[in-house]
């Protein structure tokens, strides 16, 4: 991707400042067909930190317009239920856009229609959104708007899914739920 020539459409644009509440209807559209998908992985490649990467998995991905044992899963039921679980790997505004609690808006929007999308997708309903914060960076704040539940940090030594044994090759993050309906248990680990 670092190669890549750059798209006009992915330049910089005017600045947006306005609260949400003034801003017209949020629109969520799934990104579709395959130049539709190379125009979105440039913008999270030009302005998300840490780029571009594949992700591995089920996914679905929005264009918006104007750790197991809390969820209370054995090991095997775990196994048995991960696809389930839908992570919210990358979220991006734009640099040039500053509204007021817009972030909030678009994960509640995102929550609210995700499991529909996903359901004409994959002919499934997950259970439970997640998403991992680095805390040095972030501080959750739109997710705790947004209804989401902090329920600690990652269990991890902070290698992520392909680093070296034994070493920690990304940052500790938080850990983020929101789980979709009522009867769903989630204990907070300590």
């Amino acid at each position: 991707m670092a190669s890549a020539r750059r798209r006009a459409e992915t330049d910089p644009q005017a600045p947006i400042h306005a609260p949400v509440h003034a801003l017209p209807k949020l629109q969520l559209r799934p990104v579709g067909a395959r130049a539709d998908s190379r125009l979105w992985n440039e913008f999270i490649h030009r302005y998300h930190y840490p780029g571009f990467q594949t992700l591995p998995g089920a996914q679905l991905r929005y264009w918006v317009s104007a750790g197991d044992r809390f969820i209370g899963w054995s090991h095997g039921r775990r196994q048995q239920n991960l696809h389930l679980v839908v992570n919210n790997a990358r979220f991006l505004i734009l640099p040039w856009v500053c509204s007021e609690n817009l972030a909030s808006k678009i994960l509640g929007l995102t929550a609210r229609q995700l499991p529909d999308d996903w359901q004409h997708r994959y002919g499934y309903r997950p259970l439970l959104l997640e998403t991992f914060v680095e805390k040095d960076r972030f501080t959750g704040t739109c997710y705790r708007a947004a209804n989401w539940l902090h329920v600690g940090q990652t269990q991890t030594q902070g290698r992520g899914k392909l680093g070296p044994s034994g070493k920690q090759s990304v940052p500790i993050k938080d850990v983020w739920l929101y789980p979709f309906g009522k009867g769903f248990k989630i204990g907070l680990v300590r």
